[in-house]
């Protein structure tokens, strides 16, 4: 720190005492050197180390030059209010939505230089947001200088609030900023400072379209500061274009010459991926660990090694995007009150957090690149304290590993190849020996992220949800508790459903018409089969399943008959075994009620009433039984006449012997193969019409004695 006291420096005695209160007494070097000259009204680019007070070098020059509520409203009022009409373009004075706006703040009685900040700075995280605004109510809480968080994540109506009710600094995020501005509740010509934390992100291609539409709309003449740990030759030539002879400060410690903070010792290790959680449960438990923060690149990977901590008895919460900005933010309070010890969060959490006691960084994944690097150590050891820093570094990173560490000229070239049971861990981070891989229940004294409140924040957008319940995270048993019980779904009426076809209801014979399973008995008579009794029941429904069995057209439609190719001399099978109408090879299933040798008689006192569809059903059956009777004789009368030829015919008799043997042998081997249907007709059409013709020539022939006669017929 700087010989010098803030007094020194020109700072008002107010903002001294207030400092005094806090515990600061001596200036930082870059707050000695950029505090004078802000305080002048120059602009200003600021590049000092991680942890070297950056904050309070301009918050203390933006504090001191706004008027707060107690100046005199008459005349800082007055000059204010010309200054900015004087500081507007011309273009921009005549513009109807200017004067709206003024017009407007009139009419309320809100004076613009007191209803529109007069400061401006922009940061790009909220978490960033929300802690430079504590710093500077902190800061400026004896001159009651009114300071205000802008930013998204939350509900707009406290925030629009607070803009009728007139702010003297705002600090917010592009995106919040740009949609309260556009809605007309921000008023960005009064604003006579302008800062950029984080210069070198703000002015990244990320944020560099919406930080030119938030410049386009402030007044030309005004005080610009840019602050960074961070800056690249190629911004500021960027950063030129907005400010008007910047003077560049670069606060440099004699003894301290490096790129990172000197006082932080840093080990990279190359580790296994899967050996990662277990090196770190060990790293967690080393001596003299206090609050420790863990970085990883992707918002999943978070989320994983939280959850994989939480097993292990660790008090953690995870900070990352996915989450609601009640959940995050509860995750930074209970990591600052103690409650939690482990703080695992993406890149969100790597710039400008300043959280005491930070004792140990951890890259579970290796940086994007060396000003990434840079920004996460820059977690501890800050404000003179010491801390300690470890790299993972996976074998497919050791490239990227490889440019960081030229880039800042650090001495791990080479990083060396650990486990979680190497000697070498232990001694560098003062692991004691035996330590396994879940904390001891002894040390589980954290409270955890339960003890710390939610708070309700209104929140809007993607990121607004609840807390998790269970698992120590996010919300945990007691949000589980409080989250209001689920209501049961009412039932469902169901729903009355009928079955049409062609426009037209169906009814249950057309279904059993069309192949629809049959309805139970107690179906039948509700679909219009008249009965009296339950034989009469079972009487109906057996008609109508024969009527479908027997192919009878049901209801004036005729059903569609599967045809089976069979052989002329096959014999007429029982009628018990096969479909009288259609000849098919299909068979009824034994015990059905088609059956008719298992068909269960009527009752005797009852008698049974034959519906007209059963009626017809019989007739067709009597007729088909007729038509097999005369196809029978037919077949047996030609028969009679090839077999009178044969015996007549000497020259048949050596022909008929070898047929009968031919016949004898397919005979013992396969049953009646002429009685059969054909499965394959394509490949078996010339074999079967050569065994067709040998077993009726063979039935013909009249059979032969053992002296090689004809036997009399």
């Amino acid at each position: 720190m700087s010989a010098q006291t803030f007094a020194q420096l020109g700072v008002l005695t107010e903002t001294v005492e207030a400092l005094d209160a806090l515990g600061i007494t001596s200036p930082f070097p870059i707050q000695a050197a950029t505090i004078p000259v802000a305080l002048s009204g120059s602009d200003v680019i600021g590049q000092a180390k991680t942890g070297t007070g950056k904050t309070l070098a301009f918050g203390i020059p933006v504090l001191q030059r706004v008027t707060g509520p107690s100046g005199d409203p008459d005349t800082d009022d007055d000059a204010a209010a010309a200054s900015a009409a004087a500081s507007v373009p011309a273009s921009s004075r005549n513009s109807n939505r200017r004067r709206r706006t003024r017009t407007s703040s009139a009419a309320t009685g809100q004076n613009p230089a007191h209803g529109t900040p007069q400061a401006l700075i922009v940061v790009p995280t909220r978490e960033l947001a929300v802690q430079v605004t504590n710093d500077l109510l902190a800061a400026g809480k004896v001159r009651a200088v009114r300071v205000h968080a802008l930013y998204g994540g939350r509900a707009y109506e406290p925030q629009i609030a607070a803009l009728r009710a007139g702010i003297d600094v705002a600090v917010g995020t592009p995106g919040r900023l740009l949609d309260l501005a556009r809605q007309q509740h921000l008023e960005l010509g009064g604003v006579r400072i302008l800062v950029l934390d984080e210069a070198d992100e703000m002015l990244d291609l990320g944020f560099l379209p919406d930080v030119e539409r938030i410049m386009a709309q402030l007044p030309a003449a005004r005080q610009t500061m840019l602050f960074s740990a961070t800056m690249p030759g190629q911004v500021i030539p960027l950063a030129r274009r907005y400010m008007n002879r910047p003077t560049h400060i670069r606060a440099a410690d004699p003894a301290d010459p490096g790129a990172t903070v000197k006082a932080i010792r840093q080990f990279v290790y190359r580790a296994h991926s899967l050996d990662k959680i277990e090196i770190l449960s060990r790293i967690l438990q080393a001596d003299g660990r206090g609050l420790t923060m863990i970085f990883a690149r992707t918002k999943r990977t978070v989320a994983k090694i939280a959850e994989e901590l939480s097993d292990r008895h660790f008090a953690v919460a995870a900070v990352h995007g996915d989450l609601g900005q009640g959940a995050r933010e509860q995750a930074l309070r209970a990591f600052r009150n103690g409650k939690i010890d482990v703080l695992v969060a993406t890149d969100v959490a790597a710039r400008g957090i300043d959280v005491e006691g930070v004792t140990h960084v951890v890259n579970f994944q290796c940086p994007e690149d060396e000003k990434v690097y840079t920004h996460r150590i820059g977690r501890t050891g800050r404000a003179g304290a010491k801390g300690t820093a470890v790299t993972f570094v996976d074998w497919d990173e050791v490239p990227r590993w490889t440019l960081i560490n030229k880039a800042l000229d650090l001495p791990f070239p080479e990083p060396a190849e650990l486990y979680s049971t190497s000697p070498q861990l232990y001694a560098d981070l003062g692991i004691p020996e035996g330590i396994k891989g879940v904390l001891p229940r002894q040390e589980r004294v954290r409270e955890g992220l339960e003890a710390e409140q939610i708070e309700d924040l209104g929140e809007t957008g993607r990121g607004a949800r609840g807390p998790r319940t269970g698992g120590g995270r996010r919300g945990g048993k007691a949000a589980a508790a409080d989250a209001p019980a689920k209501q049961e779904r009412a039932p469902r009426t169901p729903r009355q459903r009928t079955r049409t076809r062609r426009g037209q209801t169906l009814t249950q014979a057309d279904e059993v018409t069309q192949g629809s399973p049959v309805a139970p008995v107690d179906d039948v008579a509700a679909r219009g089969v008249v009965s009296e009794t339950a034989a009469e029941v079972i009487a109906a429904k057996s008609a109508v399943v024969d009527d479908v069995a027997n192919g009878v057209a049901v209801d004036g439609e005729k059903t569609a008959r599967k045809r089976t190719r069979t052989r002329k001399s096959a014999p007429a099978k029982p009628a018990s075994a096969t479909r009288p109408a259609s000849g098919g090879s299909v068979k009824l299933a034994s015990g059905s009620l088609a059956d008719p040798e298992v068909r269960r008689p009527a009752a005797a006192d009852a008698p049974v009433t034959t519906a007209p569809k059963a009626e017809r059903a019989t007739k067709a059956a009597a007729k088909r039984t007729a038509t097999k009777a005369t196809a029978t004789k037919t077949t047996a009368a030609k028969a009679g006449t090839a077999k009178d030829g044969a015996v007549k015919d000497s020259a048949a008799k050596d022909s008929a012997v070898k047929d009968s043997a031919a016949v004898g042998s397919v005979a013992g081997g396969g049953g009646d193969v002429a009685g059969e249907p054909v499965s394959n007709p394509r490949r078996t059409r010339v074999r079967s019409t050569r065994t067709r013709k040998s077993a009726s020539v063979a039935t013909e022939a009249a059979p032969v004695t053992e002296n090689g006669t004809l036997s009399a017929d």
